[in-house]
């Protein structure tokens, strides 16, 4: 039996330092560029940003001519009365080759051609402004998982430590219960205790791996891969000014930003639409050739005969009336481009109201954190000298235990707290466009 329990305790250390090879340390910067590479949404966001680069060119514009070139074989079979004899039918195969080539350019178009393009640019501005939002709340997902991770961690380290405690007074009610000196009452309090302490344990056990999972995801790696994190959670207070913040959202918030884009395209929009007003000058050129082969039953050589030209015409067209149909389509665009500047108000007040919370929050949770530590540091002390008034009977079990629960319920404020402070610093780094360049 002896032989078998060592047997069995060095499979357990083994299993584990080899668990422990497959960790991979991660740091938050690692953690971020790892999430940045394997994001699907980020890759997605990209994509868009290649198709808005490829589009964003003269010839999607329209600046440049369209040039075709084809080529028409026809074959033909002919039963027709004679033109050689009367009374008979002559039989006739026609070969046609026609090979040709046609030029269609926009000389002038109302403008258009400028306005696309430089519409063509706006959007490829949008789908970059697109990607930098995806990054930036990917960043932020990222920063909140690594650190809850360790959060859940660090509340695994106080249940576990709460644990032990609870183990040692559960092994000291029996001793004395040995000696006669404890009743079974006093063992089955401690017992309770140390049962509820080991499920708090295993059910914590359980939030820290679902922790992993969450970061796991987000850096896009599968579920079986554990990471060792070696950036423990920590406090970030800094001093924040409330107008500073304001001006860094107004002009920095990608959010924002992609709207002032958006709006200079709608802009776009009306000029475009008020070139269809304007008159267009079109160049249409070309060349034809024809090469027909024709033979007739009754004679032994066929006939042939080709022919070809080439052609160049200006055609100059004016939009006088079209049933008001141009003036609906500036009048529309017009609409819209008032729709986007109040999307732009609704948006820049919605992040006033979100800023000014969040301002509020931040100052508020830096008070909270700092309360916490403080009621941390007492129910510390308060635990350890409790711990020497128990064995000495100057408490009993029920104090003793009130005091464990408050230690426990303390420090897990204190981490809570401190995460806290690090969302609402992290979110206030998002609204002003700063986390990208923080991180």
């Amino acid at each position: 039996m002896k032989k078998l329990l060592i047997f069995s305790s060095l499979l357990i250390v083994f299993s584990a330092f080899q668990l422990q090879a497959q960790h991979k340390k991660l740091n938050l910067s690692e953690a971020i560029q790892l999430g940045l590479e394997n994001n699907f949404q980020i890759k997605i966001s990209g994509l868009n940003v290649e198709k808005a680069q490829l589009n964003n060119s003269w010839g999607t514009a329209g600046r440049y001519p369209t040039i075709t070139l084809g080529a028409n074989f026809n074959n033909r079979f002919d039963n027709t009365p004679s033109m050689f004899v009367d009374g008979e039918r002559d039989k006739a195969l026609t070969h046609t080759l026609y090979p040709n080539a046609n030029l269609r350019w926009t000389l002038f178009g109302g403008l258009r051609v400028n306005i696309a393009k430089e519409k063509l640019s706006f959007l490829q501005q949008f789908s970059e402004g697109n990607e930098e939002v995806v990054i930036e709340n990917t960043i932020q997902a990222i920063i909140l998982a690594y650190y809850k991770v360790q959060l859940e961690k660090e509340k695994l380290a106080v249940v576990e430590s709460l644990k032990g405690i609870s183990r040692d007074r559960y092994d000291y009610v029996l001793q004395k219960k040995e000696f006669g000196s404890s009743v079974t009452y006093d063992v089955l309090q401690a017992k309770n205790a140390y049962l509820s302490d080991s499920s708090s344990y295993l059910l914590q056990q359980l939030n820290l791996k679902n922790a992993n999972l969450n970061l796991n995801l987000l850096l896009g790696e599968e579920a079986t891969i554990r990471f060792e994190l070696t950036e423990n959670l920590k406090v970030i207070a800094s001093e924040y000014v409330l107008g500073d913040l304001m001006d860094k959202m107004l002009a920095n918030n990608k959010t924002l930003k992609n709207q002032y884009i958006n709006q200079k395209i709608l802009k776009k929009e009306i000029d475009f639409q008020k070139g269809a007003t304007l008159p267009s000058l079109m160049v249409n050129a070309g060349f034809d050739y024809f090469n027909t082969m024709k033979s007739y039953k009754r004679f032994d050589d066929p006939t042939y005969t080709n022919n070809y030209d080439f052609y160049a015409n200006l055609s100059l067209s004016f939009n006088l009336s079209d049933g008001g149909n141009a003036r609906s389509a500036i009048q529309n665009a017009k609409i819209d481009e008032r729709i986007g500047e109040l999307s732009i108000a609704e948006i820049q007040l919605g992040l006033k109201n979100v800023l000014f919370n969040l301002y509020d929050l931040y100052s508020i949770r830096k008070q909270l954190f700092d309360v916490a530590e403080a009621n941390l540091e007492s129910a510390k002390l308060n635990l350890e000298i409790s711990q020497e008034k128990f064995k000495v009977g100057a408490i009993n079990s029920f104090n003793y235990r009130d005091i464990q629960l408050l230690y426990l319920n303390t420090a897990i404020q204190q981490y809570e707290s401190m995460y806290n402070l690090m969302d609402t610093h992290t979110e206030l780094l998002r609204l002003t466009g700063g986390i990208i360049e923080a991180n």
